[in-house]
């Protein structure tokens, strides 16, 4: 069973000129863990705030838990949860004033849905009494977790949840977004960070407000074309330079401390050609070598290929 299905949605903004969202179809399964990856500007936002009832589509369906996005607004809005890629709670309230609330709005209390927010709750029970705008990064994106959860949603929305927080509470995050998926939600789930990308069962590769690809990150890993290489020297600039203007490579660009690249034609000799061409250019300490491309490699491919 399908919890989110998408059917061709459409988002303008600014008298169509900029299209956020171009005709995204996709679907999220009952329990699944499921995750838009992209860039700032590729619709991630759009989409998530379309699917939480709070924007429009110009075009396209969509429904949430078998209700449709625009007809059944409310009936959405008392199943799913929604965390905002924005600390949005009360700053002025405090930790406990601010579930309570929250609690209220859905017509239920914190000791009723205990259970499902416990783990991520004993950790910031300890500044229960203190205002949420005085809670560092990692504590404002558990209790917004918490609210989001307070009423047992049936699909939670989760936008940028990680932006801006330490690796230590990004790891912590994904945690509980596993022992969340075991209680049977369904989480979608948007992200920059192409590294959890692997985190989840299946995503969505964005860019420009379209699906580049879909499917579980272990097969758009295997779907790339040919062969991948890292390479570096003594003078990386330089060499990134080098590289774009050698025709039988395919596609360049940094990543990390390392040049990735790809050739055209894969010939027993390419390598050792590459490397005499780099030479004569005065490039120096060069170590080339072949890699398992990455879920960011891949989305640089697509994204080169639809260009």
């Amino acid at each position: 069973m399908n919890e989110v299905i998408v059917q061709q949605v459409y988002k303008t903004y600014q008298h169509q000129e900029i299209k956020a969202v171009s005709d995204v179809s996709f679907s999220v399964k009952k329990g699944e863990l499921f995750g838009l990856i992209g860039p700032d500007g590729a619709g991630k936002t759009s989409l998530i705030r379309m699917l939480t009832t709070l924007l429009l589509p110009d075009a396209g369906s969509a429904t949430v838990h078998g209700f449709d996005m625009v007809k059944d607004f409310r009936e959405i809005r008392k199943r799913v949860g929604y965390m905002p890629g924005k600390f949005s709670l009360y700053a002025d309230l405090t930790v406990e004033e601010n579930l309570s609330f929250f609690a209220t709005v859905f017509n239920t209390s914190i000791d009723a849905n205990y259970d499902l927010i416990r783990d991520i709750y004993v950790q910031i029970e300890p500044f229960k009494n203190r205002r949420a705008g005085k809670l560092s990064g990692g504590m404002k994106q558990k209790l917004a977790l918490c609210c989001a959860l307070i009423h047992r949603p049936e699909v939670l929305f989760l936008d940028e949840p990680t932006t801006g927080v330490d690796t230590v509470s990004r790891k912590e995050f994904w945690d509980m977004l596993k022992r969340l998926k075991q209680q049977g939600i369904t989480i979608l789930v948007s992200t920059p960070y192409m590294d959890e990308a692997s985190l989840c069962e299946r995503i969505a590769l964005l860019q420009a407000g379209k699906i580049m690809s879909i499917d579980t990150p272990e097969n758009i890993v295997q779907q790339y074309p040919g062969k991948l290489y890292a390479i570096k020297s003594a003078s990386m600039s330089n060499l990134l330079q080098e590289l774009r203007n050698y025709a039988p490579i395919n596609s360049c660009y940094a990543f990390g401390e390392y040049h990735h690249i790809s050739f055209e034609k894969e010939t027993s000799n390419m390598q050792n050609e590459l490397i005499r061409y780099l030479q004569s250019k005065h490039q120096h300490a060069l170590e080339l070598k072949p890699v398992q491309p990455t879920i960011e490699d891949c989305f640089i491919k697509l994204m080169n290929a639809t260009v």
